[in-house]
């Protein structure tokens, strides 16, 4: 069997419509995984980038940071949180969080920093305080840059959330293990192509959220 016949079996057949292990569930357990991760790194991200950002301060040392959770394994550091913290949600999350927070972080700080000044210190001279400056001229700017880097952590998020399965949780990567493990390749495919069409999904979702958050003036400039 070629590619997509695997593909037409998984998904015609009833019976991973339904139950827990159904695909309605694995799909919302999935989202749920990357949702968790990305508002946590995005609480953690976005501040610092902003702040950073206006003040034009620290942008050397958030590199290095975002160099260093680059590097960082993913699944190897869920399995030392797994046997430092045992069976939990938070062996998972920790990994997804630290994969997510340097898209968002470095992004922010460069879209930050890539507002044309003039505005800006124009915005100072009428007597604007620094966190009106920030939300009111730079922010609205910074917007597009700001939601490419949420995107782009958020693909990365629904692609590397499979390794919940790992530690016994679900989502889509349950298909992708128990496939492996059954020699299953209809499931192994089918999980495999659920994550490329939710990561697809998020696309659509951030470009219709630009399309409503971000100014016509400052998409046309763009």
């Amino acid at each position: 069997m070629n590619v997509l016949n695997f593909i037409n079996a998984f998904f015609s057949d009833n019976a991973h419509w339904q139950g827990y292990d159904g695909i309605p569930t694995r799909v919302l357990e999935h989202i749920q995984y990357t949702l968790m991760a990305l508002g946590i790194a995005a609480a953690v991200g976005l501040p610092i980038g902003l702040l950073t950002g206006h003040t034009g301060r620290g942008g050397n040392t958030l590199a290095l940071i975002a160099t260093a959770a680059r590097a960082l394994p993913s699944f190897g550091l869920m399995v030392l949180m797994f046997v430092l913290l045992g069976l939990g949600l938070a062996p998972v999350m920790i990994p997804l969080v630290v994969l997510a927070i340097p898209p968002v972080l470095v992004t922010t700080y460069e879209a930050m920093r890539s507002v044309d000044p003039a505005p800006v210190d124009a915005a100072r001279g009428m007597g604007m305080a620094e966190a009106e400056v920030l939300f009111r001229v730079e922010l609205p700017v910074a917007l597009p840059l700001i939601l490419s880097g949420l995107r782009s952590a958020a693909i990365q998020i629904v692609s590397t959330a499979t390794i919940a399965a790992y530690v016994s949780f679900g989502g889509l990567g349950r298909y992708i293990v128990d496939g492996l493990y059954q020699r299953d390749y209809e499931k192994v495919v089918g999980g495999a192509t659920l994550v490329a069409v939710l990561a697809l999904a998020t696309l659509g979702v951030f470009w219709a959220v630009g399309r409503l958050t971000v100014s016509r003036g400052v998409r046309r400039s763009g």
